[in-house]
């Protein structure tokens, strides 16, 4: 697969990268230990080369175990470790009441301990904060981030969910090596982000870059989705009504696909990569088949003035609401 580099940092990673979150969180009950373990192996095989996972990325097993989403990545790759960019996270902690974000100095270092013992690692390509800490002054955290790389601890780090301001806090304290933000075909709020990711050299890790699953074109209408599991439950791209409004959508991506003989999700992965040379998706799968899609997604080439046509055509075509991200609460600790 083609490479990118990530930022100020250099580091080399193929041009899309795998979320692995979906293995043991959100997407229904986690894949069993060696299934998690072989479909990585396969991702590996095919070429991809950076790998998305967070400590919060946890899920329930059926013997009531807890299933630890840094624990199955670092297993999987510790043989090819030198060939490989692993990310992670700390910060936020999952709650029935949503998500609560505790950054401050000691809760990282902390939690790069922990995240470092469940890898099984001795350093951490790159490491973000999850989520901001509405109790947590960024600069407080890119102290800290700044200490841990000078520890070996972590090679570089970024932010996720954020904007131009805390971008620029944050990176005049501890250059930043890239944003991971929520960036698809339905959700563009952050394309205003591009030109200051541009001016500071800062890579785009793109999450969710299928809204969830919904771009590539396989979902319809009675689909069920177990509340207790499955994050899909709840979002409203999913409802039979989402379903119906964004037909027109789906038939815009279609017609892409058939045009440039590809499928709906790899348009949706092109228009992106096309977009820009720092802009690296992360698409999550459980399948080899689809990891394959995925991955062919980089050979496909869209003209400028196709994602053009492509932007224009998302600003004025009809869609549904999309999930956006669970609640936040701050830690509490702050000032």
């Amino acid at each position: 697969m083609q490479t990118r580099t990530l930022g100020r940092s250099g580091l080399q990673v193929s041009a899309v990268g795998m979320g692995c979150m979906g293995l043991s969180h959100a997407f229904g009950p986690p894949t069993s230990r060696d299934e998690a373990i072989r479909v990585i192996w396969d991702a590996y095989d095919i070429g991809y080369r950076f790998f998305d996972t967070a400590e919060a990325y946890t899920g329930t097993n059926p013997d009531g175990s807890t299933s630890y989403n840094e624990e199955l990545v670092g297993e999987a790759l510790r043989p090819v470790r030198d060939e490989v960019v692993i990310a992670t996270k700390c910060g936020v902690t999952i709650t029935d009441r949503g998500l609560v974000a505790d950054s401050r100095p000691a809760t990282v270092r902390r939690s790069v301990d922990q995240s470092l013992a469940r890898l099984g690692l001795d350093h951490i390509d790159l490491y973000y904060q999850h989520r901001q800490d509405p109790d947590t002054p960024v600069e407080e955290v890119a102290g800290v981030m700044g200490e841990l790389i000078a520890e070996g601890k972590i090679g570089a780090w970024g932010l996720s969910e954020v904007g131009e301001d805390v971008v620029r806090r944050a990176d005049a304290t501890c250059p930043v090596t890239a944003v991971q933000n929520r960036y698809s075909m339905m959700a563009r709020h952050y394309e205003p982000l591009f030109p200051v990711l541009e001016e500071l050299d800062i890579a785009l890790v793109a999450f969710s870059p299928f809204a969830n699953g919904l771009l590539t074109g396989r979902y319809g209408k009675g689909e069920h989705y177990d509340p207790a599991t499955d994050y899909r439950s709840r979002m409203p791209q999913f409802t039979d009504e989402g379903i119906d409004q964004n037909a027109d959508l789906l038939a815009l991506i279609a017609t892409t696909a058939q045009e440039k003989s590809a499928t709906p999700g790899q348009i949706a992965l092109a228009w992106m990569l096309c977009k820009k040379p720092w802009i690296v998706p992360i698409p999550g799968t459980r399948k080899t088949d689809r990891l394959r899609e995925n991955a062919d997604a980089a050979e496909i080439l869209l003209t400028g003035e196709e994602v053009a046509a492509l932007d224009d055509a998302l600003d004025h075509v009809a869609m549904s609401a999309v999930f956006g991200g669970s609640r936040l609460q701050g830690s509490g600790g702050g000032r």
